[in-house]
């Protein structure tokens, strides 16, 4: 289980975009990045095709893990992540005790 996942909302506190909040629309464990909706956005020239005419796309470009902070679901402050075992299953847990639901799949 990771500590951040899809759908949870973050806080960036690194970096030109700190202080901004979003929605994690993409998890790349093996790279150890997050993208975020809203942050981070970058421009993507595309080359026009049969299919698709080119233009400047904006898209947001991945964010390192160690750059975001999950959001506490009670105080909506950035958190820590602790793990518990309740019930025979592993849950995220934040420094205030609230548990985290889990992000979607």
């Amino acid at each position: 289980m990771e500590r951040i996942q899809n759908g949870d909302t973050v806080v960036v506190i690194r970096g030109e975009e700190k202080g901004k909040r979003g929605k994690v629309t993409r998890v790349l464990p093996d790279r150890g990045m997050v993208v975020i909706e809203g942050v981070n956005s970058v421009k993507r020239h595309i080359k026009a095709t049969p299919q698709r005419p080119g233009g400047i796309l904006d898209v947001e470009a991945p964010l390192a893990m160690c750059k975001v902070m999950l959001v506490d679901p009670e105080g909506g402050k950035p958190t820590r992540v602790n793990f518990k075992i309740e019930n025979g299953k592993k849950v995220r847990v934040a420094k205030s005790g609230a548990v985290i639901p889990a992000g979607e799949k």
